[in-house]
């Protein structure tokens, strides 16, 4: 059985306060963007788990397609399984590719082992692997705040616009995208501003990450400066980095920048 998971974008984030076990509260707004994934589950008679495409870095068991069979197999009785995933989403980018991996991969076991889970049951099992795995399991437009895992449905459609989305060679690592950030309360909520007129955000939606994060990276700081020069409404780093987007009333041509990046016209 395949199914193709799905990247997300961040409008805009905040980071309000730091918690008391450690993590950050925020509040941001997760879309849902059209760059995939293929994840592949078969039965088998052993547990394995292999990849193509984009290298997937650290260890084969660190990965969160194979946490997540542990974590069902305590608690249902799994076949093992033979887990292939092709690699497209970019790493290090700020959209949530291994987060919208592992929760594919709890969707897919549900559905092909029967396990009878409802959206909540499924949503509860992918927050245990990651602050913003749980977003993918509904995969719809949502405010999200807390640790980046609870969710207020928001009605945000953005397919009357081209959205393009940049990607640099560079990986940017959460330790290093929140060794910048001074947390600050909100004075207005993205519940609220995201709800102005699209041509508004540009003066009230910012990414909290951009500023230290620009600061040591000024290939990231031209390409958001590239994309308004080449018409964006909207343009913004998503996430922790690297990846840029911009939302656009036409299809821009950015040739220009497709020779030292990754370029993505959804």
């Amino acid at each position: 059985m395949i199914l193709f998971p799905n990247a997300k974008i961040n409008i805009g984030l905040n980071i309000t306060e730091r918690r008391p076990d450690g993590y950050h509260n925020l509040e941001t707004i997760f879309y849902p963007i059209a760059i995939k994934d293929a994840l592949e589950v078969v039965v088998s008679d052993e547990l394995t788990f292999s990849s193509s495409g984009l290298d997937i870095p650290g260890r084969v068991e660190d990965n969160l397609c194979l946490k997540g069979y542990h974590m069902l197999k305590k608690d249902f009785d799994l076949p093992p399984v033979s887990i292939h995933l092709h690699k497209n989403i970019p790493i290090g980018a700020g959209l949530g590719g291994g987060s919208a991996d592992a929760a594919f991969f709890i969707r897919l076991m549900n559905e092909q082992f029967n396990l009878c889970l409802s959206v909540d049951e499924m949503t509860g099992y992918a927050r245990r692997l990651g602050a913003d795995c749980a977003f993918f399991i509904e995969n719809k437009p949502v405010f999200a705040f807390e640790r980046g895992d609870e969710f207020e449905t928001i009605k945000l459609d953005l397919s009357a616009y081209k959205i393009v989305l940049v990607m640099p060679d560079i990986h940017i690592s959460t330790s290093e995208a929140f060794s910048g950030i001074k947390p600050t309360p909100v004075k207005d909520s993205l519940l609220e501003l995201i709800s102005e007129p699209i041509t508004e955000w540009k003066k009230h939606i910012k990414n909290d990450f951009e500023t230290s994060i620009f600061k040591n990276h000024i290939e990231i700081r031209g390409v958001k400066a590239a994309l308004y020069e080449a018409g964006a409404i909207y343009a913004s780093m998503s996430g922790s980095g690297a990846s840029v987007f911009g939302i656009f009333d036409h299809t821009p041509d950015l040739g220009f920048l497709e020779a030292d990046n990754e370029v993505f016209y959804l």
